[in-house]
């Protein structure tokens, strides 16, 4: 049996002090690329993501939904297409290492997608706002209720394979990404699986809870986007 292709995806918006730890904590051997999606940084993320052997995209319109549809055009346009696509942050708040336990269940054929949960696992004192925490709770209630599924969190540490991921035909540029994700999955009835993941206080300062505006438009966002494909 051919090696699974593994390919990481990560969206970057000014984390030119963090990227860099997140793609050399990758495990060694496990992934065949990296890529890190530069949305419209104004610092170094990009030479820092290339420093440390990333492929860097530039995605000039920012949205964290866009960076992730131009990873996976990429994905698309690769001579040996991925079995296997992960998305992390680059924040550095995900631990890397844990990667292996994220794809292995899609390894040996059990499931189609992996959701790392901060929920499930150790979260760090002060790694999520109240307010995070709060949306995290009521966003996946509200999935259980309308479709059926239970999940505990909509963390950005998840892999999945690149076949369903093309056939959830995505679609959110912004903030409700994840839960699009997930709530889609749900409704083809994809196998999903939770794990237990570490999260840790990002390095730097977050875009989205680190700002009223971003707390109040992400978590619209995420609510919209629930009831309009339900």
């Amino acid at each position: 049996m051919s090696r699974s292709i593994i390919l990481v995806i990560i969206p970057a918006f000014n984390e030119e002090n963090s990227v860099g730890n997140v793609v050399r904590d990758i495990p060694v051997g496990l992934v065949d690329e990296v890529v890190v999606v530069n949305n419209n940084s104004n610092d170094q993320t990009a030479v820092q993501a290339a420093l440390a052997g990333a492929t860097v995209l530039n995605e000039p319109v920012q949205g964290y939904g866009r960076a992730c549809l131009r990873g996976i055009a990429y994905a698309q346009n690769r001579q040996q297409k991925p079995d296997v696509v992960v998305f992390l942050d680059a924040d550095y708040s995900d631990y890397p290492g844990e990667m292996t336990a994220l794809v292995a269940p899609i390894l040996a054929g059990a499931v189609d997608l992996v959701i790392g949960s901060r929920a499930l696992g150790n979260r760090e004192r002060g790694s999520m706002t109240p307010q995070q925490v709060f949306g995290n709770w009521l966003a996946t209630t509200l999935l259980h209720w309308l479709y059926g599924v239970r999940y505990t969190d909509l963390g950005p540490f998840r892999a999945i394979r690149f076949e369903q991921l093309l056939e959830l035909d995505m679609q959110d540029k912004t903030y409700g990404w994840t839960v699009e994700m997930q709530l889609k999955a749900a409704k083809q009835g994809l196998r999903i699986l939770e794990i237990p993941v570490s999260y840790r206080k990002r390095i730097g300062f977050s875009k989205i809870s680190g700002t009223v505006k971003g707390t109040v438009l992400a978590g619209y966002k995420i609510l919209a986007t629930i009831f309009r494909y339900w």
